[in-house]
């Protein structure tokens, strides 16, 4: 299906570049329709094309070790994807499907070649297109690292567990050691000072009793605290390292993408400007 110009209007990579440079890359790519769960490539595929979502939405996901799908991005209006494979010629890493009907231009390195080499300046716009959304990853990725893990831990905790946690955290303080020395010298006073008529007399048994049972029901609850300390530890670092890996993956894609995207605009003007000297040297010849 033909594109029309004013549909790379409404995609951010694409929104710098002028009337004549939209049309002729509007005249080299094509929209593909995609119904929903239809698979647009999957890994290992020839990465011949990238796409831009101009409406609908995709998955991009990939499988582990496990044989596990983990999904690394849901594109959707204006994002693309498939692009880092598409440039280097490579074989896709990832696959795609659409979540629902989605509608995406698609387009091939030598579309942008044609664009390039017709437009020069095209890959300026380009290229300060992928610079944004560098700086927009990067700004999300400070986000996600600012995100504090004791908001995340406290929406999950359930009541016992918060009563656990007040509790080992009482009895883990001076408040409580006070507390209860200062009840154990008043028990044991009045106790002394009655004498005969005294409940619970020197040596003081029911007083022992309990001591006990306050132990046997403490002791407990301080491992289910402990328990839970140890799973909020596994939790930050779990979320460490997901922020970690989806920063280390976001930012080398973005940079192999400007890279490439620089080279070839290097290549085309070094190209320009070899078609320019050859040029003033044959009027020269003609003179």
């Amino acid at each position: 299906m033909p594109c029309n110009p004013d549909e790379l209007r409404h995609v951010p990579l694409f929104e710098l570049l002028d009337n004549d440079e939209a049309a002729v890359l509007a005249s080299q790519v094509e929209i593909r329709k995609f119904a929903p769960r239809q698979r647009i490539f999957k890994a290992g595929d020839p990465g011949d094309h990238g796409y831009v979502v101009l409406s609908g939405k995709v998955r991009v996901f990939a499988t582990d070790e496990d044989k596990q799908e983990v999904t690394v991005d849901e594109p959707d209006h204006g994002d693309f994807f498939g692009f880092a494979s598409m440039l280097q010629q490579t074989e896709h890493q990832t696959s795609a499907m659409a979540l629902e009907e989605a509608s995406c231009l698609e387009i091939g390195r030598d579309d942008l070649q044609v664009l390039l080499e017709k437009r020069p300046t095209a890959g300026i716009d380009m290229l300060t297109m992928q610079a944004r959304q560098f700086h927009a990853s990067q700004k999300l990725v400070r986000s996600r690292t600012t995100r504090n893990p004791n908001e995340i831990i406290e929406e999950r905790e359930t009541f016992g567990e918060r009563i656990a946690d007040g509790v080992a955290g009482f009895g883990g303080s001076w408040a409580f050691i006070i507390s209860f020395l200062v009840a154990l010298i008043v028990y044991s006073t009045i106790n002394i000072v009655l004498r005969n008529r005294a409940w619970d007399p020197y040596p003081f048994i029911l007083l022992n009793l309990f001591l006990s049972m306050l132990a046997a029901i403490q002791a407990p609850v301080i491992m289910m605290s402990q328990n839970r300390q140890d799973t909020k530890d596994r939790l930050r670092s779990e979320l460490d390292f997901d922020v970690n890996r989806r920063a280390e993956s976001e930012i080398q894609s973005l940079s192999t993408r400007l890279s490439l995207l620089t080279d070839k605009v290097e290549d085309v003007t070094e190209l320009l400007r070899g078609s320019g000297a050859t040029a003033k040297d044959a009027g020269s010849m003609g003179e």
